[in-house]
């Protein structure tokens, strides 16, 4: 764990325990009764992920004394989250919900919660990558069990990469000059895709330059918003240049336009989570064997370094009077073999566990033959390491993605620029905390 993670984290928390974003938050029930098999507890799980429904069934044939009753939500783009708050408004939320860390402190923030501390001790913590059991602490409470780690890698057409001589590449110069590469071999074909649907597409490219929008200063209560730093700024440049050269494709993710050109094989790269291997394999099935992957290109060749896009935690609602069995359950899903095996064996999920003892179960169950049986794993286990340890996620994620999200609109339209985008990303997140009634600070 590094120490300027850690004072970030400190500071997060004073910051939000001074302006009470805590306060409604933790312990609608610390019970920890555990059923019988007679009499066995039943924990209500709401999840979107694939491969939920069969780590239920596995937990339910083993398990007498509690019994899940599982229910498939939208993803939370997609309506899960909103589903969410207004279930925990209603108080008719599930015990159980599956939250993405950069959702984690937006929901404890509103008081949707259960602070989990009590029920994960440091032998229990230790069975985790410590950058997740960070993204999940808030105010020095646990919030979330965590269950994966999402870093980037480069996913990339072998068989193009080799028939042209393109060498793969290691850091963002060589990344340009391969793009260049890869359209004089083929000019309608381009080595990747700047997504401007998906603002945590440029987040993580960001996070990994060394970016931290967010921080709290515990000593004057107060955010800092800081989305246009030397690190953003450098990346908004870089990615600015790519699109101005026509270098990217900018269709949106899993738009018929992005998948419809890697069938076609006009785009040759993916610049994705670890868990998009899976994606990606079940979206070109018919490419088995063409494509691999290598770590994420860095600034510097010796210094590699990733962010996150998404990951996923399982959180106890507020609500809940089942506290000890949903974190059982919760445990059980992130630390436990046969749920490692339900979850990747049942579906095309190509997820890092956040615990790295999960990790081997995770290489064994998943196929890799639509990567030549390259070692998927061993490389991603070599990004979550990279992972920048002193990204936090803010209180107010949902108004600095919308305004974000909006200006990538207008950047790949050629009506803004990236410098601009992120500079109203920080109009947006500061206004929307000040309306809010917290206090924020010049970065400088």
């Amino acid at each position: 764990m590094s120490r300027s993670w850690s004072r970030s984290v400190h500071a997060l928390v004073g910051a939000a325990t001074a302006l009470a974003v805590l306060t409604a938050c933790g312990g609608a029930d610390d019970s920890r009764t555990r059923g019988t098999a007679d009499d066995p507890v039943t924990v209500s799980f709401w999840a979107w992920t694939r491969g939920s429904q069969e780590v239920v069934d596995a937990f339910n044939a083993t398990h007498e004394t509690i019994k899940v009753e599982f229910e498939e939500i939208p993803s939370g783009g997609l309506g899960g989250y909103p589903k969410i708050a207004n279930a925990v408004k209603a108080g008719i939320a599930p015990d159980l919900l599956s939250i993405e860390y950069p959702q984690l402190s937006a929901f404890v923030s509103q008081g949707s919660l259960q602070d989990i501390s009590g029920y994960l001790t440091e032998d229990i913590k230790r069975k985790f990558l410590p950058q997740t059991i960070e993204m999940t602490t808030l105010g020095g409470r646990n919030w979330a069990v965590p269950f994966d780690a999402a870093p980037q890698v480069f996913y990339y057409r072998k068989d193009f990469f080799t028939e042209h001589g393109i060498t793969p590449p290691a850091t963002w110069d060589g990344f340009r000059d391969a793009a260049e590469q890869v359209r004089k071999a083929s000019p309608k074909t381009r080595i990747a895709t700047f997504f401007p649907d998906d603002p945590t597409f440029f987040q993580a490219m960001a996070w990994q330059a060394g970016a931290q929008w967010f921080r709290a200063d515990a000593g004057t209560s107060a955010w800092r918003i800081h989305t246009t730093d030397p690190a953003s700024a450098r990346t908004a440049a870089y990615w600015q240049g790519l699109i101005d050269d026509r270098l990217v494709s900018t269709a949106s993710s899993f738009s018929p336009e992005w998948t419809g050109s890697l069938k076609q094989g006009t785009t040759v790269g993916y610049l994705g989570a670890s868990w998009g291997a899976g994606v990606l394999a079940g979206i070109v099935p018919e490419q088995k064997g063409k494509w691999a992957a290598v770590r994420l290109p860095s600034w510097e060749a010796d210094r590699p370094a990733s962010g996150m896009i998404g990951g996923s935690t399982f959180a106890v609602s507020k609500g809940s009077t089942r506290t000890a069995a949903a974190v059982e359950f919760a445990l059980w899903m992130s630390t436990h073999e046969d749920a490692i095996k339900a979850r990747i064996g049942a579906s095309t999920s190509s997820a890092l566990p956040a615990s790295p003892a999960m990790v081997p179960i995770a290489r064994k169950a998943f196929d890799t033959s639509f990567y030549g049986g390259q070692d998927l794993y061993g490389l991603f286990e070599e990004a979550g390491a990279s992972i920048g340890p002193d990204w936090v996620w803010g209180p107010s994620p949902g108004a600095t993605n919308s305004a974000l999200g909006d200006a990538l609109g207008e950047v790949v339209g050629g009506a803004s620029t990236l410098p601009k985008a992120i500079r109203r990303a920080y109009d947006a997140t500061v206004a929307d905390l000040r309306k809010r009634g917290l206090k924020v600070e010049d970065p400088a």
